[in-house]
């Protein structure tokens, strides 16, 4: 039998190249979408989808449960993808919108994750892969909410790596740079619902900077790579004898990892401060 791997957020980018490689590489993917009509054109394209919203509990339980029923219990892998994008200044970032985002990039994830670890348990095996960033690693300014997720899940993330050392079960992190995505694009409807902007103090920063690069299409991101790169790192994550605990995608997050443990923390901030 296939292996079988639930992996949420396939609607597009990261997760939509993830599920169409895993089952080129011969594993029974479920591409799992927060919405039906994405879900609809993913099953046109012959994959399995069905709804998973990280944002109802009730969409998680069924989401699982019907992975579940078409495997007969079993579960191999999980992949945690599904995130969104606020972009704002920390300061201007309202209590609603934190709450939303953590909602569904940290407290989705692991309500998740936690429903299936007794699965992978009873089965003797398994792989929890949680896809977190580069903006897990190092702070960028107008993207606090968002890195302040991908810092909580790269904790939460090595605390149960730590706790689930003693099981058959691998817990691991990518870390992935700028990838061709629609997390921009995305982003968008949340940044014109919480972030008001015109109020804030630093409005006219927003023109010169966060607006054009939401609003206007600036083209490739230096160091950008396709999805493809991400799924490239993710199919060693699952097939290799003995994962490691972290696998980076992109020049960025290489480089990334090593002056965030060399640099003293005022160069540091003054280098990113400049991406």
């Amino acid at each position: 039998m296939a292996r079988s791997i639930l992996i949420t957020g396939c609607s597009s980018g990261i997760g939509y190249d993830a599920a169409h490689g895993l089952k080129r590489a011969g594993w029974r993917v479920f591409a799992t979408c927060r919405k039906e009509v994405d879900c609809a054109r993913l099953r046109d394209e012959g994959l399995e989808s069905f709804v998973l919203d990280y944002a109802d509990e009730d969409s998680i339980i069924a989401a699982l449960d019907e992975a579940l029923t078409r495997t007969g219990g079993t579960l191999d892998a999980l992949y945690n993808n599904g995130a969104f994008a606020l972009p704002g200044a920390v300061e201007d970032l309202p209590r609603d919108g934190l709450r939303a985002i953590f909602e569904v990039n940290l407290f989705g994830v692991h309500d998740l994750t936690r429903r299936v670890i007794p699965i992978m348990r009873a089965q003797g095996h398994g792989r929890i892969v949680n896809c977190s960033s580069v903006l897990g690693m190092v702070a960028a300014k107008w993207r606090g909410a968002y890195t302040a997720t991908k810092f909580a899940m790269e904790g939460l993330t090595d605390t149960l790596r730590l706790e689930m050392a003693d099981t058959p079960i691998k817990i691991i992190l990518l870390e992935p740079g700028p990838i061709t995505s629609d997390l921009r694009i995305k982003s968008i409807p949340y940044f014109e619902r919480f972030i008001d902007w015109r109020a804030s103090p630093r409005a006219a920063q927003y023109e010169t900077t966060l607006l054009k690069r939401l609003y206007k299409d600036r083209g490739r991101d230096a160091f950008e790579l396709p999805g493809s790169a991400v799924t490239q790192k993710l199919i060693r994550a699952l097939e290799s004898p003995r994962p490691r605990a972290r696998y980076f995608v992109t020049t960025p997050t290489y480089g990334a990892d090593i002056l965030r443990r060399v640099l003293p923390t005022r160069l540091l901030d003054w280098i990113t401060s400049k991406g």
